[in-house]
C-alpha cells in the first residue's frame, strides 16, 4: 500500500504510515527546511533497507556533511520530496513530477493537512480580521484537486479542532464546505476529534481527523482503543544529560542509564546509544529568574505562574489581560504535558524545564520526544548549519508519529478488509 503526503512538514504523519507498512510515493511541502528533513529521513530509510546504516550514524555525529549523506542515496530517493507550494499552476507541475516517479500505478491513500493557523482559535484571536481574509482558509480546495486527480481509496486530513468553529465571511463553516467539496469529488467523509494522549503520547493534543472513503457509505470511521500508560512526563527527561541554558550539542549526546520501558515501547528509543539536538536556548538573566519563579510555584502545590504575579521590574509585556500563562512549566509529575505548538520556535517561555537547577526551556530533542519522534530523527534547517528555530517549528507543527502509526494501522486493516470483500464478491 502506498501514500502521498501533502503539506507534509517534517513528516510526522509519514513516519507513522511508514511504520505501519505503507510506502511513501511523494511528499509535497513548500518549506525548504522541512523538505531537507524529509530527505534526510529518506536517506535513513534507504540506508536501513540496504543494511548500510553507518553513513547515517556518521552524519548524526558530524563525521560527514549533509551533502555526503545525500550522495549515498539514489536520485529517486531525493526526487520524491517535492519542495513546492500546492496550488495554482504548481499543481500541474507536481502531478507531472509524481507521475514520473518510478513504479507508481495507483495511489492507495493521500494524507496531510493544510497549515492550521487560519482555523486556529488562537490564530483568529490574534488577527484583526479573524483570519477571514487568509488564503490558507481555502487550501482544502487544492487538496481536493489531488483527490480528483489520483482517486485514492482513502484520505486522511488532519487539522486543529478550531476547524469546527471557523467560518468564512459569509458565515459558512469551512468544515461544512470541505465535506461538501469532498463529496463532490466522490468521497464520503467522516471525522472525529482524537486526543494524542489516548494513543500513548505524553501530551495533551487534540486534533480533528477527517477520513474520506472513495464511494464510501456511512459508518466506516475506525474505532481506536485508548492506550493506557502509567508513567508521567518525567519519562522523557530521565536518560538525557542535565544541561544549562545555552549548552548542549546539536550532534551526538550519549544517554544516561535508563531502567524504564516507555521510551522503548513508544519507539522513541530505537536502537542507538546516543541522540542529537539536545541543545538548549540561551536565556537572559531576567527570563531565568522568571523560570525559577514558575518552577517554584509549580513544585509548591501545582500553582501556575500568572504574568501579573511577576515582579514589575521583570515584566516587559504591556498586555496583562490575555495570555497571562505565557510562562509555563512542562510538569514532569503529570501524565501529559501542554500541547507542543509551532510558537515554541519563537521562545521557550511556555515550555520551561521542570528541573530548577537546569533553569532553561526544553531542547528540540525534548520537544520531539513529547511528540514521540524517534531519537534518530534529525530536523534540518535550510542550510547545512544546524539550528534550533527550524527544528522547533517543524516539531510543533507535526502530528505525533505514534498517533499517526496507530491511525495508519487501522486504515491498513480497513483497506485489507475492503480488498478481501471485493475478492469474495468477484469470485
Amino acid at each position: 500500500m502506498n501514500f502521498i503526503d501533502l503539506f507534509s512538514g517534517a513528516g510526522g504523519l509519514s513516519e507513522g504510515f511508514i511504520r505501519a507498512g505503507f510506502t511513501p510515493v511523494a511528499h509535497v511541502e513548500m518549506d525548504k527546511a522541512a523538505c531537507n528533513t524529509m530527505t534526510t529521513r529518506a536517506a535513513y530509510y534507504h540506508l536501513k533497507r540496504t543494511n548500510n546504516i553507518q553513513p547515517y550514524l556518521d552524519y548524526l555525529q558530524n563525521k560527514i556533511t549533509r551533502t555526503d549523506l545525500y550522495n549515498t542515496i539514489p536520485q529517486e530517493e531525493k526526487d520524491y520530496v517535492i519542495n513546492m507550494a500546492i496550488g495554482g499552476d504548481n499543481n500541474q507541475v507536481i502531478f507531472k513530477k509524481i507521475d514520473e516517479l518510478k513504479g507508481v500505478e495507483s495511489i492507495d491513500v493521500i494524507i496531510g493537512g493544510p497549515p492550521c493557523q487560519a482555523y486556529s482559535v488562537v490564530g483568529r484571536s490574534r488577527d484583526a480580521n479573524r483570519m477571514k481574509d487568509d488564503a490558507r482558509n481555502y487550501l482544502f480546495r487544492e487538496y481536493a484537486k489531488f483527490l480528483e486527480y489520483y482517486h485514492p481509496k482513502y484520505f486522511v486530513f488532519e487539522n486543529v479542532i478550531g476547524l469546527r468553529s471557523a467560518k468564512a465571511k459569509n458565515g459558512e463553516s469551512y468544515l461544512e464546505m470541505m465535506l461538501k467539496l469532498f463529496k463532490e469529488k466522490g468521497y464520503h467523509t467522516e471525522y472525529k476529534v482524537l486526543e494524542a494522549k489516548n494513543f500513548g503520547v505524553l501530551q495533551n493534543r487534540k486534533r480533528i481527523i477527517l477520513i474520506g472513503k472513495l464511494n464510501g457509505e456511512p459508518g466506516f470511521y475506525p474505532e481506536f482503543k485508548n492506550v493506557g500508560i502509567n508513567v508521567t512526563v518525567s519519562e522523557i527527561f530521565k536518560d538525557l544529560p542535565e544541561i544549562s541554558a545555552g549548552s548542549g550539542d546539536f550532534y551526538k549526546t550519549s544517554y544516561k542509564p535508563y531502567n524504564g520501558s516507555y521510551l522503548f515501547e513508544s519507539k522513541i528509543r530505537n536502537g542507538l546509544d546516543f541522540t542529537t539536538q539536545h541543545i538548549a536556548r540561551p536565556h537572559t538573566e531576567q527570563d531565568k529568574n522568571i523560570y525559577k519563579l514558575a518552577v517554584k510555584k509549580w513544585k509548591n502545590g501545582h500553582q501556575r505562574l500568572n504574568y501579573n504575579d511577576i515582579p514589575g521590574e521583570w515584566q516587559t509585556h504591556k498586555n496583562k489581560k490575555s495570555f497571562v500563562d505565557r510562562f509555563k512549566v512542562v510538569a514532569d509529575d503529570l501524565p501529559h504535558s501542554q500541547t507542543i505548538v509551532a510558537h515554541i520556535c519563537k521562545d521557550g517561555h511556555y515550555y520551561i524545564h521542570p528541573d530548577i537547577n537546569q533553569n532553561r526551556s526544553i531542547t528540540p530533542r525534548e520537544a520531539a520526544r513529547l511528540q514521540t519522534f524517534p531519537d534518530d530523527f534529525y530536523f534540518e534547517g535550510v542550510t547545512e548549519k544546524p539550528g534550533r528555530t527550524a527544528a522547533f517549528k517543524q516539531i510543533g507543527n507535526a502530528v505525533p508519529p505514534l498517533m499517526a502509526e496507530k491511525i495508519a494501522l487501522k486504515l491498513r486493516e480497513i483497506i485489507t478488509n475492503d480488498q478481501f470483500k471485493y475478492s469474495n464478491n468477484q469470485s
